[in-house]
């Protein structure tokens, strides 16, 4: 491979011309008590990191950015650390995917506006992998990603509780009545015992999951928790890696392909990973110039074990998942449903990335020959409810229901869903299906995730704990439960989610991929006539722009003038 000469540096088109505005470029760094020893001649590292006193997940990233750095130095690179947004899943408003795409355009044009050779991607909240990703495929220099890493288990009365799925469990024992408010406080302060990401299946884990089948961290880095000594060294080894790629013009174009997102969606369908990966990978894969789609997915279900008995689909949580064996023990066990021969970051295929790997526990990495789910656990619906298609965590949901025709209870609004739902007077039961609408992409606004719909209370203290549940809302990865999700179109720009009318018949049929809303033709073309839009959140600001401008689920909810376009050119340095 023919490696870069220091003059050819992207960087030294900023630093190293004999002119006047390399002369200012110069003279600032050396205000930063840089000399000419540190930038000429040497890659200048990106360290593009997602922290903030409020991003819960990233408490560690910033003596993580300085593990970073040690690398790069290491390397003989400069590295630079810049500040990203850091979307910090649960806190932020009205939502992070509103701002996940707001993300990706601070990681292209950081890329593109500032004096860099490589990228060291630092996140793994939510919606900040893919929002990095994303920015970064489109601006195509070099880069690789440090996963956060999940928390430690938690702990209440020597249980073992997981982040979100053991909070929505015992919320509705509380709301049973079962638990006390004493037992809820304990809880709280058990649950998240250390720095981390979520260390269930939930969407952290299985973004980061997905970035290493796609070859963009070194191998194992995506399941390291976050407060074990090996991730600081797998942080500074990152550092040195990406200076190397640098010379070796190693960039996301010439690592992902088609096969990579193969591989990314049969590791997030084998761990029973998050519904909302599908939105991310979509987006993900056009930005990269691949056509991923809905039945692709679907197609890579059906063929797709699930391995990994963590919850909320199985047992156990990312911290026995590392001492298990990990991602690269995972997609040993799947071997040939993935293309090995793809490369990676580190400089070897995929395959040569787990080589060796073995599975230390097989209760939480099953064999293939005794999987948790013989098919994935995300299953595409469709039917005249959702012509362009509904997600289903078939995994993390009750097998009575995946077969049910109930009536419909409609929910305008989230907040009409927290007004009604435990009025002892609302007409459900066991059998009716909750429907909420206007939570979709524009609807939300950013398709928050309300898609766990709550059960009402009489239900709850009768014993039920699952129903079918049916909204164009996302969830989160942590969620569980018989949730039908991302109905798309969503309901707000016209979709059939906005036609049903309570004690309208839902049919959800899971092995035959169907969602139908059981009614007539005719009467629906009537109720279309009368739908009206509803008023929109925003009228100035970047709210604006994401209403004018979003996708649909479907689609990967990008913006559309961020997908089209011929490619922007490199910045003149005048």
């Amino acid at each position: 491979m023919a490696r870069k000469r220091p003059e050819e540096l992207r960087s030294q088109r900023w630093f190293g011309p004999a002119d006047l505005r390399s002369f200012g470029h110069r003279s600032r760094l050396n205000q930063l008590g840089l000399g000419p020893d540190d930038f000429r001649g040497r890659p200048v590292i990106g360290v593009l990191n997602t922290w903030s006193d409020l991003m819960h997940c990233h408490g560690h990233f910033r003596e993580r950015a300085q593990d970073v750095k040690r690398g790069v130095w290491q390397a003989g690179g400069l590295p630079v650390e810049i500040p990203l947004s850091a979307l910090n899943e649960v806190i932020q408003k009205p939502t992070t995917m509103l701002y996940r795409n707001l993300l990706a355009i601070e990681t292209e044009e950081t890329a593109r506006s500032q004096p860099l050779d490589g990228l060291v991607l630092m996140g793994g909240c939510d919606k900040t992998l893919p929002g990095l990703l994303m920015g970064a495929f489109t601006a195509d220099l070099p880069a690789i990603v440090v996963p956060a890493g999940p928390m430690l288990r938690g702990n209440w009365r020597g249980n073992v509780l997981g982040s979100g799925s053991d909070m929505w469990k015992y919320w509705d024992e509380k709301r049973a009545g079962t638990i006390t408010d004493a037992d809820w406080a304990e809880m709280e302060a058990g649950i998240a015992r250390s720095v981390g990401t979520c260390m269930t299946a939930g969407t952290a884990s299985t973004l980061a999951a997905l970035v290493e089948a796609l070859g963009m961290c070194l191998p194992g880095a995506s399941s390291i928790p976050a407060a074990d000594a090996a991730h600081p060294r797998m942080a500074a080894a990152s550092g040195r890696r990406i200076v190397e790629m640098v010379w070796q013009d190693v960039r996301p174009s010439t690592l992902v392909d088609a096969a990579s997102f193969d591989n990314a969606t049969t590791v997030a369908l084998a761990i029973g990973g998050s519904t909302n990966a599908v939105i991310h990978l979509v987006a993900m894969a056009r930005r990269a110039g691949v056509p991923l789609d809905l039945d692709r997915i679907d197609a890579l279900s059906r063929r797709t074990p699930v391995l990994a008995n963590l919850r909320p689909s199985g047992t156990f949580l990312m911290e026995d998942f590392f001492y298990a064996g990990g991602i690269r023990a995972l997609m040993a066990s799947l071997g040939e449903l993935l293309d090995l021969s793809r490369p990676t970051v580190a400089g070897v295929t995929l395959g040569e990335a787990i080589a060796g790997a073995e599975t230390y526990n097989a209760d939480v990495i099953r064999p293939r020959a005794n999987p948790l789910q013989p098919e994935g656990g995300l299953a595409i619906l469709r039917g005249n409810l959702a012509p362009e298609g509904a997600v289903i965590k078939s995994s993390a949901a009750s097998p009575a229901l995946l077969r049910h025709t109930g009536p419909a209870i409609v929910f305008d609004t989230y907040n009409m869903l927290s007004a009604r739902l435990d009025d002892p007077a609302l007409p459900v039961t066991p059998a009716s299906v909750l429907v909420l609408r206007n939570a979709g992409p524009v609807g939300g606004p950013g398709m928050p995730e309300w898609g766990m719909l709550p059960l009402p209370r009489k239900l709850l203290q009768a014993g039920v704990r699952d129903m079918v549940r049916v909204s164009d809302a996302r969830m989160s990865g942590t969620s569980y439960g018989t949730c039908v999700l991302h109905v798309s179109p969503e309901s707000a720009v016209g979709g059939p989610l906005a036609l049903v009318r309570d004690g309208d018949p839902v049919t959800l049929d899971v092995a035959a991929r169907r969602l139908s809303l059981d009614v007539d033709e005719a009467e629906l073309a009537r109720r279309r006539g009368e739908w009206r839009a509803p008023a929109p959140h925003y009228a100035r600001g970047y709210g604006l722009v994401h209403l004018r401008s979003v996708r649909q689920a479907h689609e990967g909810c990008d913006y559309d003038f961020l997908e089209r376009g011929a490619p922007t050119p490199e910045p003149e340095i005048h």
